[in-house]
């Protein structure tokens, strides 16, 4: 109860300093508006459906995206860290790839697929996979001998070796991985919807700057930002639980 206590005066604070700005007319009130025009504007789009199509759109678009780049991660990253050969190879390759930002693709996504669906699901995927592929490149790598010893004493080999020491070992990375690869697609989706006539969040947004509708950029940006902050807490932060609780750490 304390805790969220705190919270809420936090966010309280937080309203009433907007308010404060608001009201010194730092801006003309159509290019900052007031919390109370904002949640209005936010109420009026889930009253005639817009931000609702919107968030379908893109969920359907992230979830996508984010699957393909989930499989392609989690196996290239196995298959790094399982062979030496290709740790030398393909692992400096992706590490130099990650450093591109998301939307670098889609340049090269709208020349191969043209101005589409796919050329989002390309940057989507983009964004994600290195990330992924990488975190579980580290969590084999960073598997105790100890465990691969026990399990070759206790004549564990291949698939059984696999799926009951080594995929439970590096799924710590995997799912720090999974959490920075969501943030990342998640940016990216965004990005190629503000190029994109796409009908989702971020056409919806850049509708609100064509139109000169600060306000419902704002409604926007909060859909986006509680969007993410309900896929972290609630898929993640779920899956980091029972993780713990596997492991015993839940009482630390």
């Amino acid at each position: 109860m304390r805790s969220a206590f705190r919270v809420i005066c936090f966010y309280l604070i937080l309203l009433l300093i907007w308010e404060g700005i608001f009201r010194l007319h730092l801006w003309p009130a159509f290019l900052f508006p007031s919390p109370l025009q904002v949640f209005e504007t936010l109420a009026n789009g889930f009253y005639d459906k817009s931000f609702l199509i919107g968030i379908g759109i893109s969920m359907e678009r992230i979830l996508l995206g984010f699957g393909i780049s989930l499989v392609l991660g989690i196996v290239v990253g196995f298959c790094i860290g399982s062979f030496q050969m290709l740790d030398g190879t393909i692992g400096p390759l992706l590490n130099g790839l990650r450093s591109l930002p998301s939307i670098c693709w889609f340049p090269l996504g709208l020349l191969w697929f043209g101005l589409n669906e796919n050329a989002i699901n390309f940057v989507v995927i983009m964004g994600a996979a290195f990330c992924i592929t990488l975190a579980t490149d580290d969590g084999v790598k960073n598997i105790s001998p100890l465990y691969l010893r026990a399990a070759s004493t206790m004549g564990a080999k291949g698939l059984k070796r696999f799926w009951y020491v080594i995929l439970p070992a590096a799924l710590p990375s995997i799912i720090t991985g999974m959490k920075l690869g969501w943030s990342f697609a998640w940016r990216a989706l965004m990005a190629g919807e503000m190029l994109y006539v796409s009908l989702g969040l971020g056409h919806l947004l850049m509708m609100g700057r064509e139109l000169n509708d600060i306000s419902q950029m704002f409604a926007v940006m909060l859909v986006i930002m509680a969007l993410g902050l309900l896929v972290d807490k609630v898929v993640f932060g779920l899956m980091e639980r029972e993780m713990r609780i596997r492991w015993g750490l839940n009482a630390l």
